[in-house]
């Protein structure tokens, strides 16, 4: 084999690194708006805006960073991969054709 062919993997395609981008900004809103709502219909109150006002509880402020920070990991990793097989799916269709 080649050394070339040894070296590290390509680097993604400029369809791929747009496509990610932008899945990546419509998952991350459409995980801001359901957390939002659901958070909303659990506590009763609305989803703080400011986690360093005052008058927020702290335990509130920690609870809701942490489930915001954790949606958005999903959203981002699932939007990844939903670009990823997309791209994948479309390569081997043109290279079938």
């Amino acid at each position: 084999m080649e050394h070339s062919q040894l070296s590290e993997p390509s680097e993604p395609s400029l369809g791929l690194k747009i496509g990610t981008v932008a899945a990546t900004f419509a998952a991350g809103w459409v995980a801001q708006k359901l957390i939002k709502v659901i958070w909303e219909k659990a506590t009763g109150s609305d989803a703080p805006i400011d986690l360093d006002a005052d008058d927020i509880p702290i335990v509130q402020a920690i609870t809701f960073a942490a489930v915001t920070g954790g949606v958005a990991v999903l959203a981002r990793r699932l939007a990844r991969q939903g670009v990823t097989k997309a791209v994948d799916k479309r390569a081997k269709h043109v290279s079938v054709v």
